[in-house]
């Protein structure tokens, strides 16, 4: 996050170098940081996969997924020449101590050839029953000792409940030292998230009301009008809640929530976030109808095209009871938040895919105005746009142009593709240039991914011990189930709908 220099030699280790993450987001963000000149001169990518392939084919594979995923389009002949010398590839499995005897070889040779020790990033690209295998292997270099060279990097998700959770954390404490753990969610990675930060403590216009007393509630939505495509497997041990509330729209409620901090050093971030989740009330078990609502997608129809529902899905239980959709109300118990509602819903197959953070202020104190006047009167609304369109709006009262005094609403906007008209990093160039950089301010510690586990196990527990006996109870390319709209209503409040984009 903080202003970069030049990265050290570095060498990235991705485990999984043939799957799907590799091809559409991982190397295509390298490449775009290596043609910014972020990289290092001294910089290797070592590829390890299952895949009985030669490096031509391997990079030929890589070429495909950058021409096809990379922000710059197709890569140009004379740039894809020069960084394919980074590119190695080494043929192993998991399991076997072979593969890391290669590894460890492959190392030996860079650090002969630049006569130096660069750094190491051991990127698991990999299922998460395969995690603790591999950083044992990779305990067994040796490597993990030195907390200043070498980096675990883990994608989502970091358990399957708490327990799991835990285990998986105190097995990478037994190799790597916290500091080395780098545990990603590419939700932090992008722009607007960031912004977050910077439109709360860098602007002193909003800070004073960022709080109970003007703040009436505040909704965080993502939506998909993907369905579980070619994850049945992955999506029927998690669903709605796990995969996606979980990490990333609970680390969106602990970025809005979260006090400021004295500065951005990483611990510093890290603990007002993990305050957030500190301070989430506590969901009792007799609680959870009242706040929490689940629903799963049958057949419907997307931009005019019939889909099947998630029970037809490839690798699914035709009488499945896992979420697609997900809906919670959350409450802080702390001075700043007590009795504002955070309203977090997420779901596939929905009407749009939209990443949305709505914060609704309260509203005046007193009407002057005749009631004539307020007919279209709206609530004050600051809508902050992460995907697909990145902004931020503000929706006020003005007076409508007339003889007549009428108020309606209107909005003020931001829109990053009109004002940088550069185009912004994605997100996973932002983490993977911080992992170079050793800066952990974007990625969640062990304290956060357990709290985050534990503010949700009561509602995990709930569903796993009851299952649903209205399933399916959504069509495909609608809002989601009634029971959404009802847990919203129920103090006075409803779910913002986006206006129209004008662009």
């Amino acid at each position: 996050m903080e202003t970069k220099e030049k990265v050290k030699p570095t060498i990235i280790i991705i485990l999984g170098a043939t799957g799907d993450l590799t091809w559409r987001k991982l190397v295509p963000a390298i490449y775009n940081l290596y043609l910014d000149k972020w990289t290092p001169d001294n910089f290797a990518v070592i590829g390890v996969g299952h895949s009985k392939i030669g490096i031509k084919e391997f990079q030929k594979h890589l070429q495909e997924g950058i021409d096809k995923f990379s922000r710059r389009g197709k890569a140009k002949k004379k740039d894809w020449d020069t960084f394919i010398k980074c590119l190695y590839y080494l043929k192993g499995e998991f399991e076997a101590a072979s593969t890391y005897h290669e590894i460890d070889a492959k190392i030996k040779h860079f650090e002969k050839t630049w006569k130096t020790a660069p750094n190491l990033i051991f990127y698991l690209a990999v299922p998460p029953n395969s995690f603790e295998t591999i950083a044992q292997h990779i305990g067994g270099l040796k490597y993990a000792k030195d907390k200043l060279r070498s980096r675990i990097v883990i994608e989502k998700p970091f358990g399957h409940d708490l327990k799991s959770a835990q285990h998986l954390n105190n097995l990478l404490h037994s190799i790597f030292d916290e500091s080395q753990i780098y545990r990603i969610d590419h939700y932090l990675g992008k722009e607007t998230v960031q912004n977050i930060l910077a439109f709360r403590f860098a602007n002193a216009l909003f800070e004073p009301i960022w709080n109970r007393n003007y703040i009436d509630s505040v909704q965080i939505t993502v939506f998909e009008q993907l369905g579980v495509e070619n994850r049945g497997n992955y999506y029927e041990t998690a669903g709605a809640l796990r995969d996606m509330i979980q990490n990333h729209l609970l680390q969106l409620l602990s970025l809005i929530a979260m006090e400021p901090p004295v500065s951005f050093v990483a611990d510093e971030v890290r603990n007002r976030k993990v305050d957030v989740l500190n301070a989430l009330r506590k969901i009792q078990p007799e609680e959870v109808h009242q706040i929490a609502v689940r629903g799963q997608y049958g057949p419907g129809w997307i931009e005019g095209k019939k889909v099947v529902g998630y029970r037809q899905e490839k690798d699914v239980d035709k009488n499945s009871n896992k979420e697609t959709f997900a809906a919670i109300k959350l409450q802080i118990d702390n001075w700043r938040w007590q009795g504002v509602p955070f309203y977090l819903r997420t779901g596939k197959r929905m009407n749009e895919t939209i990443t949305v953070i709505t914060i609704q202020f309260r509203p005046v104190p007193h009407q002057s105005f005749p009631r004539e006047a307020t007919v279209n009167w709206q609530p004050n609304r600051l809508i902050l746009n992460i995907q697909p369109h990145m902004g931020i709006r503000m929706r006020f009262q003005a007076k409508r142009p007339g003889l007549e005094m009428v108020l309606h609403p209107v909005d003020m906007q931001f829109n990053y593709d009109e004002s940088y008209t550069s185009g912004t990093p994605e997100a996973y160039e932002t983490l993977l240039l911080d992992i170079m950089e050793g800066d952990c301010t974007l990625f969640m510690r062990a304290d956060q991914v357990e709290d985050a586990w534990k503010v949700l196990m009561p509602i995990i527990d709930a569903w796993e011990n009851n299952p649903s006996v209205n399933f399916p109870n959504y069509e495909a390319g609608m809002q989601g189930p009634e029971d959404a709209e009802a847990l919203i209503a129920k103090c006075g409040h409803s779910w913002a709908v986006m206006p129209p984009d004008k662009n």
